[in-house]
């Protein structure tokens, strides 16, 4: 028995295992493995993040074959070498043929289906050239609805000067527009979406989402006006019985539009939810109509040279007559016989004694020849502008004595700037062959070329239009918007040859055709922006059709599995078809339906093509600026002085043409951006702002470089010391939370830490203060140091962090509660040499006490004070550390106090006076006091202190000495503390320095107090030194704040500097002790020397 077989050429472009897989179509497939690919395509996305795509940093992409040896054997050897420059007729045919207006992988979606609707190998389109790609493409969006239906109406209101004045701005600014994409699209390859993918990548995602998601609004009432536009000639020249609201406006009736324009989109809706593989066949149809309709105005134009069109208009007075009722222009028929339809039309009865218009009765009735012809001299009566301010207006009637009546009557007001507006959608569509770039053999060349050269082609027919128009037709019937005036019909069709109709049938599948793109493009715009997953609330439409999918599946999971796949998947929607990308623009699409008039929607649509167009403009011009290394586009004719004359133009078009519309697109569009910039993912494109950000950060740090800080400019600029724990976490993140409510989220905050040991261990501990910060919600900079002790590394910080201008002035760090516990002395020594470096530094110091007691930033602090304790004066910090406090919403509640201590000869009652003169005029609200601290005999509890701390610091260094001398001098000390001091043996006897654990506080005293007891007179000469007396203030002063201070929220005191004498360190955080002792939050300030608030403004 003979076996058929039947080879099908497919291409391996996917593997042998989709070619296999293709070969068997009925062949049942595994749900899990069909989802198992898509989750390995998931994880492979997770793997790239940060990226847009793997096309954004590839610096190829593969391309098919054409195929060199595609002619060999085909009998035309003569040819061959000729091919590439001059293709054979079948291929030019076929190309034609294959010619769509369609973006940018819409045939990827598509799949060729056999009759039994199994599915089979897609055949790729051949590569497109320029003018297949990019020139018919952009010719056919450009050219559309305004041509035909309103410019003849725009030329007669606005004059022929006035009509090439709007023209010609539109024009340069697409011109200038397609100039700086032309330059962005050849500096790469530009994927599906267009402009908002060069927008995106060359601004960032911010100003790409705003303005993709705005070209995307234009877009769709972009379908809205070819829609009202398709019905506007549907129902006043096709067929306009087939009105279902009896309305008489003199125009096109707004019920019947909203309830034909609702059917018409839905029946497109459907058309492109079928399969948008419909609407690429119908784009040659589309094409041609619009060819064919341009060729015959200008073949009409050439004809009124030889015999002018027998169409004539009917006046009374001045005003023009609706003819489509009556045919013959007068009052009386002829020989007086009897009057006309005209008569019966103005007055009461048809007898000759009947009480007629007043107006008709004043004027006579006149016809002239509509379309006079370019050699009749019209034109030098239409080079002024008849807009309503020129117009000779009728008596002043009622609006209702007209509704009867056969005048011809403009349904709304006019004025320049609104046909400003209403012309601008004419010149769109410049972005259709960027929009295609992927399509393209070589888009390098092929857009700029193309693009250009379609808006030469296109301007060149629009000026010309213009200048005809004027040249052949009457004013009075190009006023005429409607052509009721000419026997209803549309007044470019009266032009036109050989009939009216071709312009009426082209007009209309013009519009069919461009509605229908207009609902193709947007929805997948819309994808195209979802699928970066800039903008949350979008991501609804990338992942609720899978989400539909798989509950399709579920609910036929009891039939077959390949019945399933055939039914769910088998439709040609399975490649991320943007099903509910296009019910949301069919719902917006329907608002701009719902406006009933083609006029109000066009100034809409322009101010969301316009903010694109400025933004395409804006984005040359800044990677020009710039000169990033990867700008090298090989479009070569651009210059930025262009770009900023584009985008200049196109905002003033923007205002021009309606400021109202301009301020709501303007707001609608930064909204979406700071939506974006909040809420949005943060994607890293290389954009242009960031390069931006970067040259002005530089610029900016120069500038605050070379002139010193005024002191009304003057705030903290923060560097927290932040310390981390055995686990490398940071253990005191409420220090963060006081710095942010400190800065309040202004000025420079850098969070830093020091690591002992080597480099490869700060990852971790970066990551880990990197995620304590956003933890607290800190925007600040983030630094680990790793230095082989902890004092190389604080100094280290203290003198290098920051860049230029932009250096820390303050430094944030915690109390070291531990100090006296510590096994050694390290901590001390950071503390006073970290206080020692800051007052050398000029920087000011800040140290929080109980820092974990501190509110967090979620806290809200409803009553209590913070209290300054101003002692000295170190350049007014303590002043505006409360103020700064204040704004934030943690401490807002809480109330200022100042207090000041006065001694023996100072005037209590002045300094208060004098003090609130100072805080009235600093514009600071606080309560003051003055403590006066008079002179007293120092306590024997001072003596015992002092001797405490001494002794405690010469033991402390006794610690340091071998085991024999430290055991032979703390016996010399006392008998007592023999069998507490004891301690483990060390690893080596000969060591110098040992670990020995710290000696408990009440141990110390009772020795010291022993001695004190014991010495008391004979000593108390003897120790009335520096250290007594520091001992001394530092008691008499807790005391007072204790006293007045103990249930404050805050307390701030001044912070006295480290002896000079660095023998003395060990006593110096002794004296901090007893200053802050019986106090819960306390923040000891140092200034940094210089003033930091002052009285002037």
């Amino acid at each position: 028995m003979p076996i058929n077989f039947t080879v099908v050429p497919v291409e391996d472009a996917e593997g042998d295992s989709n070619s296999a897989a293709e070969a068997g179509g009925n062949k049942p497939v595994s749900l899990g493995k069909l989802f198992g690919e898509k989750k390995d395509e998931d994880n492979l996305e997770e793997s790239n993040k940060g990226e847009d795509n793997h096309r954004d940093s590839n610096s190829f992409i593969n391309s098919d074959d054409d195929g060199e040896n595609y002619y060999e054997g085909k009998n035309m050897a003569l040819f061959e070498e000729e091919m590439d420059s001059t293709p054979m007729v079948a291929s030019l045919l076929n190309k034609l043929a294959n010619y769509t207006n369609l973006t940018q992988g819409v045939r990827e979606h598509e799949e060729a289906e056999n009759e039994d609707g199994v599915r089979r190998v897609a055949v790729m389109v051949p590569q497109m050239g320029t003018f297949i790609g990019v020139y018919l493409p952009c010719m056919q969006n450009i050219l559309g609805v305004i041509l035909f239906l309103r410019l003849t109406w725009i030329v007669g209101t606005a004059g022929i000067l006035g009509s090439f004045a709007i023209v010609s701005m539109c024009c340069i600014c697409t011109l200038l527009t397609a100039i700086s994409m032309s330059a962005i699209a050849t500096n790469g390859v530009v994927p599906a979406g267009g402009s908002y993918y060069m927008i995106s990548r060359s601004l960032g995602p911010e100003f790409g989402g705003a303005v993709g998601l705005c070209f995307y609004l234009g877009t769709t009432f972009a379908g809205s006006m070819y829609i009202l536009g398709t019905i506007e000639i549907l129902l006043t020249y096709i067929v306009p019985t087939a009105i279902v609201f009896n309305e008489d406006d003199g125009g096109a009736m707004p019920n019947n539009m909203r309830v034909y324009g609702t059917c018409c989109l839905l029946l497109m809706a459907l058309v492109v939810f079928v399969g948008v593989k419909y609407v690429n066949k119908l784009a040659l149809v589309f094409l041609a109509c619009v060819v064919l309709s341009i060729m015959a105005t200008y073949a009409g134009v050439i004809k009124t040279l030889i015999e002018p069109p027998e169409f004539n208009v009917c006046l009374l007075g001045n005003r023009s007559l609706r003819n489509d009722k009556f045919d013959t222009c007068a009052k009386l028929l002829k020989n007086d016989t009897g009057t006309t339809e005209l008569w019966r039309a103005f007055c009461n009865s048809s007898h000759r004694n009947a009480t007629c218009d007043e107006y008709f009765e004043l004027n006579n009735l006149t016809e002239m020849q509509a379309i006079p012809g370019l050699l009749s001299g019209v034109i030098k009566s239409e080079k002024e502008s008849e807009l309503p301010s020129k117009v000779q207006d009728p008596p002043a009637e009622p609006q209702n004595t007209h509704s009867n009546k056969p005048y011809v009557i403009n349904d709304i007001a006019t004025y320049f700037t609104l046909l400003v507006g209403i012309y601008f959608p004419s010149v769109t569509g410049i972005m259709a062959g960027s929009n295609r770039s992927g399509d393209l053999r070589d888009a390098q060349r092929s857009i700029p070329i193309g693009t250009i050269m379609a808006i030469l082609t296109t301007s060149f027919i629009y000026i010309s239009c213009v200048v005809l128009f004027g040249a052949c037709i009457e004013g009075v019937v190009l006023r005429d918007k409607f052509g009721f005036s000419v026997k209803k019909n549309p007044v470019i069709g009266i032009l036109a040859w050989p009939s009216p109709w071709v312009i009426v049938i082209g007009s209309f599948f013009s519009c069919c055709g461009a509605g229908l793109q207009s609902l193709t493009g947007a929805p997948r715009l819309l994808q195209a922006i979802a699928r970066d997953g800039i903008i949350p609330f979008l991501q609804i439409f990338t992942f609720f059709l899978i989400s539909f999918y798989l509950h399709i599946l579920l609910l036929f999971q009891t039939l077959s599995p390949s019945f399933c796949l055939l039914q769910v998947f088998g439709h040609g929607k399975t490649n991320g078809e943007p099903t509910w990308a296009l019910l949301l623009t069919v719902g917006i699409c329907e608002i701009g339906i719902l406006f009933a008039s083609l006029d109000a929607v066009a100034p809409i649509l322009s101010m969301f093509f316009l903010m694109c167009y400025l933004f395409v403009n804006l984005a040359c011009a800044v990677q020009t600026l710039l000169r990033t290394p990867n700008w090298r586009p090989r479009f070569k004719f651009y210059h930025w002085t262009l770009s900023f004359l584009g985008m200049s133009l196109c905002l003033s078009l923007m205002f021009v043409s309606s400021w109202y519309y301009a301020l709501v697109a303007i707001v609608i569009a930064s909204c979406i951006y700071k939506y974006i910039e909040y809420k949005g993912a943060v994607k890293e494109w290389g954009d242009g702002i960031r390069g931006l950000s970067l040259n002005a950060a530089r610029y900016a740090l120069i500038r605050l470089e070379e002139v010193p800080l005024h002191t009304k400019n003057w705030r903290p600029q923060l560097l927290v010391m932040c310390k981390l724990d055995a686990d490398l976490a940071v253990k005191h993140p409420r220090l963060m939370s006081f710095s942010t409510q400190l800065k309040a989220g202004k000025g420079l905050t850098i969070v830093c830490s020091v690591l002992e040991g080597t480099y490869m261990t700060r990852q971790q501990a970066y990551i880990n203060l990197k995620a304590a910060m956003a933890a607290e919600k800190m925007k600040a900079f983030s630094h680990v140091v790793v230095s082989s002790n902890l004092r190389d590394g604080f100094s280290l910080l203290i003198q290098s962090a920051g860049l230029g201008g932009m250096k820390h002035n303050a430094v944030l760090m915690a109390w070291p509660a531990g100090w006296k516990q510590a096994r050694d002395s390290s901590a001390r020594r950071n503390f006073i040499e970290t206080v020692r470096e800051t007052t050398e530094a000029q920087q000011a110091l800040l140290v929080a006490k109980n820092i974990d007691h501190f509110p967090g930033n979620q806290d809200r602090l409803k009553e209590g004070t913070i209290d300054v304790w101003w002692i000295v004066h170190d350049g007014g910090l303590l002043m505006l550390l409360p103020f700064l406090l204040s704004q934030h919403k943690v401490w807002r509640k809480c109330k200022m106090r100042i207090f000041t201590v006065a001694q023996m000869d100072d005037n209590s009652i002045q300094m208060k006076k004098d003090l609130q003169m100072f805080l009235y005029h600093l514009r600071l609200d606080a309560e003051v006091e003055v403590v006066e601290m008079h002179d007293s005999d120092i306590s024997a509890f001072t003596y015992e202190k002092t001797l405490v701390m001494e002794q405690r610091s010469q033991m402390l260094k006794q610690m340091q000495l071998s085991r024999t001398e430290r055991e032979r001098e703390i016996q010399s000390i006392t008998d007592v503390s023999r069998g507490s001091i004891k301690r483990k043996k060390p690893s080596a006897a000969d060591t110098p320095y040992l670990n020995i654990p710290s000696i408990p506080e009440d141990e110390v005293s009772a020795v010291t107090k022993r001695l004190v007891v014991a010495n008391h007179d004979a000593i108390a000469p003897s120790l009335y030194h520096s250290n007594v007396r520091r001992m001394h203030t530092a008691v008499k002063l807790n005391g007072v704040v204790v006293e007045k201070s103990q249930n404050s929220q805050l307390v701030l005191l001044n912070m006295p500097g480290p002896p000079k004498n660095k023998k003395g360190d060990e006593n110096y955080m002794e004296f901090l002790e007893v200053l802050m002792d019986g106090l819960d939050r306390v923040l000891l300030v140092r200034g940094g020397g210089r003033e930091v608030i002052t009285i002037y403004s």
